[in-house]
This record gives C-alpha cells, sequence and structure tokens, in this order.
C-alpha cells in the first residue's frame, strides 16, 4: 500500500507542479526547445485522447463523468490487487494508470474554474475571470519529441508528397504514467497474471 500511495502522490506531484508552471510561464502554443528532439509545447485539449474533439459542453461533461467512473474502477483494482497481495508489477502498473487518470481528471474538473484563459496571454491561478466551469477543465499537454521529419515517397496513396514528423504527439506526465502502466502489464504479463 505505500509504495503505491507513493507512486500516485509522486506521479500526481509531478504532473500538477509541470502544468501548473506551464500555464502561468506560456501562453499557449509558445515553445522552449530543449533539443532538436525534445521540446516543451503548451496546447490544450479537451481532454479526449490524442486530442480528438468532442461534442460541445454535454459531451466534455460526458468525458468527464465517465472518466470519474473509471478512476472509482481502477481504483477498486488497486485496492483489491493490494488486498490480494498481487505481483508487484501489477500494483506498481495499475498504480501508475490510476495516478495519470487522476492527474487529467483534476485537469478536467478544476482547471476551468480556478485559472483564467491562455490565449495571448499567461493564466492566472485562481483568477477572478476563470476560463470555464466545474467538470469542463481543458487538459494541458507539454512534452514534445519531434524526434524526425521526413516527407511521404510519392507513390504512398493520399499523404504521398506530405511532410511527416516521427513522434507528433504532445503529452504530460500524466498520460506517460499512464503510457507505462499499460506497458509494464503488457510486457509483463504473463509474469503478472501466470494462470
Amino acid at each position: 500500500m505505500k509504495k503505491a500511495i507513493l507512486i500516485i502522490i509522486a506521479v500526481l506531484a509531478i504532473d500538477q507542479i509541470s502544468k501548473i508552471w506551464i500555464k502561468t510561464n506560456l501562453m499557449l502554443g509558445q515553445e522552449i526547445f530543449v533539443f532538436d528532439w525534445f521540446r516543451i509545447h503548451f496546447i490544450e485539449n479537451n481532454g479526449a485522447a490524442w486530442g480528438a474533439e468532442i461534442g460541445g459542453k454535454a459531451g466534455k461533461l460526458f468525458l468527464t463523468l465517465f472518466r470519474l467512473g473509471a478512476i472509482v474502477g481502477i481504483g477498486y483494482w488497486l485496492y483489491k490487487s493490494i488486498k490480494e497481495k498481487a505481483h508487484n508489477l501489477l500494483i506498481v502498473s495499475v498504480a501508475l494508470i490510476f495516478a495519470g487518470a487522476l492527474g487529467n481528471i483534476i485537469d478536467s474538473v478544476l482547471y476551468g474554474i480556478i485559472f483564467d484563459h491562455s490565449n495571448y496571454q499567461l493564466a492566472t491561478l485562481f483568477s477572478n475571470k476563470p476560463y470555464g466551469t466545474i467538470f469542463h477543465g481543458k487538459v494541458v499537454d507539454m512534452l514534445y519529441f519531434p524526434m524526425w521529419h521526413g516527407v511521404f515517397p510519392e507513390w504512398v496513396p493520399k499523404v504521398g508528397g506530405e511532410n511527416f514528423t516521427f513522434f507528433n504527439a504532445i503529452f504530460n506526465i500524466a498520460d506517460s504514467a499512464i503510457t507505462i502502466g499499460v506497458s509494464i502489464l503488457i510486457v509483463f504479463g504473463n509474469k503478472i497474471f501466470p494462470k
């Protein structure tokens, strides 16, 4: 239990500190070049995977409520795994998934009421003029690894001749925790679930 709580606290702290720093120090779309292949690039999205748009306020509310339900299920899975003394890798992976999901839920539930907007200005924490309402906050993403740029060969249907960037996704610490947790389950599945 202690390991799981430490993982959750560490991931949430790093995730939320990085997001608050980004929102209060960069304007939407601003970028910091760390290396050619790694940049801090501030974007926001409504919380759907890969920045997919969802249908208005009702869609955003549905997504947030769905996530809240999912976090309850993941929390129960973690509790049950700890209680049954499951394999340590299972507990670590579920703790990472739980922490990542909770980190993005915090953005969705609270950021709309504690920040003003980031368009052409630095956002203010605990603003008098928040940009949204409860359950309608935007998720902050900033980690960008454009490792390779090129052009699709002309013979490739529909995209031939178009520019291509390998690893074009922009994500956050919470997303990373979820990805690592799921990867542990996949890679070590036989060890975690021997039956």
